[in-house]
């Protein structure tokens, strides 16, 4: 029994008995049939997580930030997350072997001779090939790349023969130099899409059997196309739902931030209003307040016309620039005397603020 082989199996045992979860992945489901037909018992899961890993759209959601008086975003429900349990039967595992002899095709120059030799080899190969020889078939197709290494074909030729050997890694390296030896050579993709489809890469898989067929229809891709485009479709269209979720998500939680920041920032005005310090009756560092002689530095005008606090709080840049602890403490600073607004005219942040509230208050831009 193969010592490496056997080694992979202990490391896996040891992760089962660490995180018992990944027993209940989707994937893992010929294998929980198989335990169970042992005897054994499989540790039940109450939130099981997709197949997916990562950033995938579809794990669960972070903790939100909306107020407790809200409810939270559902979680995926089970109906939802059994439509990631895809058919792996013939998914196989990577082949990790070194990658082969590719040849040089921007140092070699090839001479006639050597064209004639690789065609020679090439023959040889698919005799050898026919003939259930896969190993030679292989070596002589390796022997025709490097005496020739600029043809497309050669290269899907070998991956061909990885394919048969169950070795889809290789097969896909050999795929990507004939196409970008040729992208327009159908015979990679279809050999590189039965590589993606061994693998479990179905997207991938219908995306090249397509290009297949579309540059020169094959039967055969054909055939694979319409087993692994479905597969394909359903993880295109889960992908699109949790992304339209997350989205829907990120959009309830910027809601909530404004919505917060108007409530603080409400809660801090009646507070200051309650103790009768300058923000009271509207004051403050707010335009024409009392805590500026004359209205705020600039001129802005007090009286009837000006905007209500309810009309600046509908702006979201003054929120967000009235959170800044810097920008507050600037505008409490002018507040306490307007002619400290010079210490700040080289500041763009908080001039970019002055000059909005002189907008909102149809006054000129304050000066120092």
């Amino acid at each position: 029994m193969d010592s490496r082989k056997v080694a992979e199996l202990k490391g896996f045992v040891q992760l089962c008995e660490s995180n018992p979860a990944v027993l209940q992945l989707p994937e893992m489901a010929f294998f929980r049939t198989w335990l169970q037909s042992m005897g054994a018992k499989i540790p039940s899961q109450s939130s099981p997580k997709g197949h997916c890993q990562g950033e995938c759209p579809c794990g669960p959601p972070p903790t939100s930030t909306a107020s407790p008086t809200e409810p939270e975003p559902p979680m995926p429900s089970e109906s939802e997350e059994s439509e990631l349990e895809i058919d792996l039967e013939g998914v196989i595992e990577p082949d990790t072997d070194e990658p082969q002899e590719m040849g040089d095709p921007d140092n070699v120059e090839v001479t006639e001779e050597m064209m004639d030799m690789a065609n020679d080899k090439k023959m040889e190969a698919i005799d050898a090939l026919g003939e259930g020889d896969l190993q030679k078939a292989l070596d002589l197709f390796t022997e025709a790349i490097k005496l020739n290494p600029c043809v497309a074909i050669m290269y899907a030729k070998r991956a061909s023969v990885y394919i048969k050997m169950l070795k889809p890694n290789a097969a896909i390296r050999d795929c990507d130099r004939a196409i970008k030896i040729n992208p327009d050579s159908a015979q990679p993709y279809k050999w590189r899409g039965k590589a993606h489809k061994l693998l479990g890469h179905w997207e991938e898989a219908a995306r090249d059997l397509a290009t297949t067929c579309r540059l020169d229809y094959d039967e055969d891709a054909d055939a694979l196309l319409k087993e692994v485009q479905p597969k394909a479709n359903r993880i295109i269209e889960h992908r699109r739902k949790y992304e339209r979720k997350r989205e829907e998500r990120e959009i309830r939680e910027k809601q909530e931030r404004i919505k917060k920041a108007r409530e603080e920032h409400s809660r801090a005005q009646k507070e200051e209003e309650a103790r009768g310090g300058p923000g009271a009756g509207g004051a403050g560092f707010f335009p024409g307040g009392a805590g500026f002689p004359g209205g705020f530095p600039g001129g802005f005008p007090g009286g009837a016309g000006m905007p209500g606090l309810n009309d600046l709080l509908q702006d979201p840049e003054l929120l967000t620039a009235m959170q800044d602890p810097e920008v507050m403490a600037a505008l409490q600073d002018v507040a306490q005397n307007p002619v400290n607004i010079t210490k700040y005219q080289s500041n763009p942040k908080i001039m970019a603020l002055v000059t909005k509230l002189s907008s909102k208050f149809g006054g000129a831009a304050p000066q120092p």
